[in-house]
């Protein structure tokens, strides 16, 4: 590994269009590899001091870097990789509720709530909720139990109202199944049957973006719900640590970063 190497690292992915958070987390990963070779004798301590000179991308640059790209004509919001979009969708409140109530008259219907609910309220990443089973539900106590990749931990959340009524009329009208080992979110066909079979990661992200087109959300992501959620429990006056721990950040940098901007910037200035 040399510093020559990562700075070119660097410069390749801003020239594939790469999302600048995206490739600070990338060089900050390297530099800790780095640093672990260093410890190892594995790299000189120039090479490595070189290699830690290596410079990311203040909020400031990313921000000049977007905007370049979009006078250049760079479409990021649809040629970055992995359709990194440059801005959440917002969610209006009242569009989020319609979501979470949904169509409770259809099967489609009843599970596309329960989808959204478990998005909306509760701040579940799209690969979280793909694994959700039967199981990890239980209605008595209302609660749901599940496992967070990302971050290694399991963590028991109590279900809000709406995700509550969502879930007992999935259940009551007999499209979910009743075995525990079963995923509790069933696919669906074009005509709107339900399948045997879950809902993939894909799956999930193409019905999150079909739905939000139906409410005139375009392009509406399961990370744009996330962002929802964590915005609206911040405005609500939720700390920095509780955000935190119920959505599954290893850092207090995100939840901060949503807390600090739900601040009313003026609020402690007295002019009378």
């Amino acid at each position: 590994m040399t510093w020559g190497l990562v700075a070119g690292f660097v410069r390749w992915q801003m020239n594939e269009g790469y999302a600048v958070t995206s490739i600070n987390v990338r060089l900050s990963t390297v530099k800790k590899y780095a640093a672990l070779a260093f410890q190892a004798g594995a790299i000189e301590a120039t090479e490595h001091a070189l290699i830690r000179a290596v410079g990311g991308y203040t909020h400031k640059e990313s921000k000049q870097v977007d905007e370049k790209r979009t006078t250049a004509g760079t479409a990021i919001r649809y040629n970055r990789p992995g359709a990194k979009k440059a801005d959440a969708v917002s969610i209006p409140d009242a569009t989020a509720k319609t979501l979470k109530t949904g169509n409770l008259n259809t099967p489609q219907g009843r599970r596309d709530a329960l989808l959204m609910c478990l998005l909306l309220d509760h701040g579940l990443r799209c690969g979280e909720v793909a694994l959700l089973k039967v199981g990890n539900f239980n209605l008595a106590d209302s609660t749901m139990t599940f496992y967070r990749p990302k971050v290694d931990k399991v963590q028991t959340h109590n279900l809000t109202a709406d995700t509550r009524r969502a879930l007992e009329a999935w259940v009551e009208s007999g499209d979910c199944p009743l075995l525990a080992e079963v995923p509790v979110l069933r696919g669906s066909t074009k005509g709107g049957a339900l399948t045997t079979g879950g809902m993939s990661e894909r799956a999930i992200a193409k019905r999150v973006a079909y739905v939000g087109a139906q409410h005139g959300l375009t392009g509406l992501s399961a990370h744009d719900c996330r962002h929802y959620w964590a915005t609206r429990a911040s405005s609500k006056g939720t700390d920095p640590f509780s955000l935190q721990e119920a959505g599954g950040w290893n850092s207090l940098a995100m939840p901060r970063r949503y807390v600090e901007d739900a601040k009313i910037a003026n609020a402690g200035v007295k002019l009378d």
